[in-house]
Formats: C-alpha cells, structure tokens, sequence
C-alpha cells in the first residue's frame, strides 16, 4: 500500500520515498486513532498527512520522552538546535535528514506557511518551562502552535469546497477540539510528567487545585470537586467540536469521511470520560477495537460513495 500511495502523490526520487515511508510507519505505530482515520483519504493525500504527523510525533517525543539525564536547559538547546536546523532546511527545500526530507517536500507542494512551524515549535518549548495555565487565554496561546496549526496545515492537503480563509477557523478548532480532549483523556499522565492543560482558574471555581488533582492521582481516582470540573472542562470541549463541525461540509467531498470519522471517534473519548463519572483517573479513556472499526466501516461506505461521484483533489504541483 505504501508503494501504491507514493505513487498517486507523484513521489518519485528514492530518498523522498524512503522518507514518506518512515513517517507513514511512525503514524501505524503511534497514532491508532488518527491512522485509522487517515487510512479513508485517497492514496494521494496520505503522504503529506504521515509526513505532517510523524513531524509532530517527533518533536512531542523530544520533549515527552528524553534521555534519563536530559535538563529543560539540555532539552531547550535540542529544539533550538532542531528549529534552526529545521528553518534553514525548510528556506534551501532540502534536507539530509530523512523526516525532515519528508516535511520539506510536504511544506513545498501545499505552500504551507512558514508560521505554522515557527508557532509549533513555540509550544513545544513552552512545555519545557511552563506546567500550568493560569487562565483558558493563556492555554489557547499554546494550543495555537501544539494543535490549531496542524489543522490549518493539512487543510490544503484535504482540499476544500468554500474559500479557504472561511474554512481555516473550523480547520483550526477541529484541531483545538482534538488537543483538549487529549488533555482530558492525558490528565493523570500529564500531572506526573509535572503539566496541567486545565485553566487553573475554571479548576479553582470548583475548589479543584494541583494539589488536589494529585492527591487524586496518588490515591487512583477523582473526588466530587475533581468530578464536577471535568464535567465543565468536557462541556467546553464539545462546545469546540461545535464550533468545528460546519468545516466537514467546506472540505472536498472525498476527504469529508476522514475527518468526520477522527471527529467521532476523538468525541467518543469524551463519551468514555461521562461513562467513568468524569474519573480521569480511573484508567485510560479509550475507544475499544470494536467502536472503532464500527466507525471506520460506515465511514468506508461514505468514502466510496463520494469517490464514485467526485473527484480527487487535484494534486499539487510535484516539486521533486
């Protein structure tokens, strides 16, 4: 299948292949959900979607997954090291390192802004410094360049039917929306790696502080206080999902299923939170197997609807 993607997206020179290939592997690894979702595009529009995550995936496991005697000093000079590297490549349109290769030449065929990548790197360094958000406008600063980006990035990729500028803010919620789940599902995950995605001050209107929230991790699950936060902070999610959801109509037809079927299966993490009475630190939150593939097969009849009666996205023009 990867050779039949390369192929539809005019990926020719063996290098690129090779690099579109590795960030194609690295989403199958890490992304269930997201992978699942990515497999309803056309064989055309894969390429730039893994490239773009695998970009992502890394840069997270920098700051995520460092070495035992890495420091936030140690760690900021790695990303700036990478940033600079990464800039210098992206302005010369090539590069000798097989995942940026991939970004560079994704970043070149869809015209991506320069911007989207300098923000992104913004929030990965913020990780590094800053463990909580005193308010919601400070958060939104980070998830601008951790999460909106990215939708507005793969946004040309999934092509459109309405102007793009009245489609980048739905693009950039759905991508908010993904994020803020995440930190949802992640909040006992997050606390031990010493961050907290949640407003400390809607925590605080419910007597909920980091203290409490790791008085809860400590003992395995949530109080009533903990609880009725996390009933908000869902409630303020789904109103972005809300607020996303009219963009699926502004995409091209043939990509509309994907993104709906990453909608609903992120919405169904938020579904498994209420089912838990809002205990994030019960377990996990996850979709089963079984939902997923419930999803992913109503999905693949809508995708084969659409391709039967619209065409591809035009393809970008080949830089390589």
């Amino acid at each position: 299948m990867t050779r039949r993607e390369l192929d539809a997206a005019g990926i020719r020179a063996p290098g690129l292949r090779s690099a579109y290939t590795w960030c194609r592997e690295l989403n199958a690894r890490h992304g269930r959900t997201y992978f699942l979702a990515t497999r309803l595009l056309t064989p055309a529009q894969r390429p730039a979607i893994h490239a773009l995550y695998g970009f992502a995936r890394w840069l997270d496991d920098i700051v995520d997954e460092p070495a035992v005697d890495a420091t936030p000093e140690s760690l900021d000079e790695r990303l700036l090291e990478v940033e600079n590297r990464f800039l210098a490549d992206l302005k010369a349109g090539v590069s000798d390192d097989p995942l940026l290769t991939a970004v560079i030449d994704t970043a070149a065929r869809y015209a991506l802004a320069d911007a989207y990548f300098r923000a992104f790197f913004t929030s990965m360094r913020m990780d590094l410094t800053v463990g909580g958000y005193a308010t919601r406008a400070e958060l939104d600063t980070y998830v601008h360049g951790s999460a909106e980006v990215i939708g507005l990035q793969v946004l040309p990729v999934l092509g459109t039917v309405a102007p793009r500028e009245e489609a980048e803010p739905r693009a950039a919620a759905l991508g908010k929306a993904f994020q803020l789940t995440n930190f949802l599902r992640d909040v006992a995950e997050d606390l031990a790696r010493g961050r907290v995605y949640l407003p400390a001050d809607e925590l605080a209107a419910h007597g909920v502080d980091r203290d409490r929230l790791a008085w809860c991790a400590r003992h395995g699950r949530a109080d009533d206080r903990v609880r009725a936060a996390i009933r908000a902070q869902i409630a303020v999610t789904r109103e972005v999902y809300a607020e996303a959801r009219p963009g699926i109509a502004m995409l091209h037809p043939v990509s509309r299923p994907c993104v709906a079927t990453a909608a609903t299966l992120y919405g169904r993490i938020l579904d498994r939170l209420e089912d838990a009475g809002h205990d994030v630190f019960a377990g996990r939150a996850a979709v089963s197997r079984g939902r997923r593939l419930l999803v992913a097969c109503g999905a693949v009849a809508r995708t084969q609807w659409a391709r039967a009666r619209h065409p591809a996205p035009a393809l970008p023009v080949a830089v390589n």
